[in-house]
């Protein structure tokens, strides 16, 4: 992957989620760079801790299976991700974040709850690999939880999650990434 010495966070081109490395290659711990501005839409778990660090803007971050469950980042803030934790970021407004994560992150995944009762829905997981984007994973796990409406129904209450939109996302084509 290529990557550049010297990186201005406000002014790269990066996407939603993107989760783009932008430390040399063998840095660790790798630091990833997002720009978001709307909800995450799957919750994400990574094996080992991560930090995130807000930049710029506000985001909510929705923890599960944690005795925090929601964490106002405003710029400056830093929230600390137990290994294994669930956890989404939601914009209040657009903002700028970094990931701190081990070059050797291991296992990833991302989780859907149902709205009715809370459950579990779905979680896809996959083994990082620090020279393919994130993003592509995003996309394939979000693009087989959209089309598998067993995927979205829970098991406990029957509630039917919807398929997801992932048009302001700008994300590659779910087939380029699996």
């Amino acid at each position: 992957m290529n990557r550049r010495r010297m990186l201005h966070a406000f002014k790269a081109d990066v996407g939603e989620y993107e989760d783009a490395a932008v430390l040399p290659e063998e840095t660790d711990p790798q630091l990833y760079l997002s720009r978001n501005r709307h909800p995450q839409p799957f919750h994400l778990i990574c094996s080992k801790d991560n930090v995130l660090s807000q930049l710029s803007g506000e985001a909510d971050v929705h923890l599960r299976d944690s005795s925090v469950n929601r964490f106002r980042m405003v710029v400056g803030d830093h929230v600390y991700i137990p290994a294994g934790t669930p956890h989404r970021i939601v914009p209040v407004t657009e903002g700028v974040t970094i990931r701190f994560q081990p070059l050797e992150a291991g296992l990833q995944g991302a989780a859907w709850y149902c709205d009715g009762c809370d459950s579990e829905l779905r979680r896809y997981e996959w083994e990082h690999d620090k020279d393919t984007p994130a993003v592509q994973y995003y996309a394939v796990a979000c693009a087989r939880f959209s089309t598998d409406e067993a995927a979205r129904t829970c098991g406990k209450c029957g509630t039917v999650a919807a398929a997801l939109d992932l048009a302001a996302f700008g994300w590659p084509p779910a087939a380029a990434a699996s």
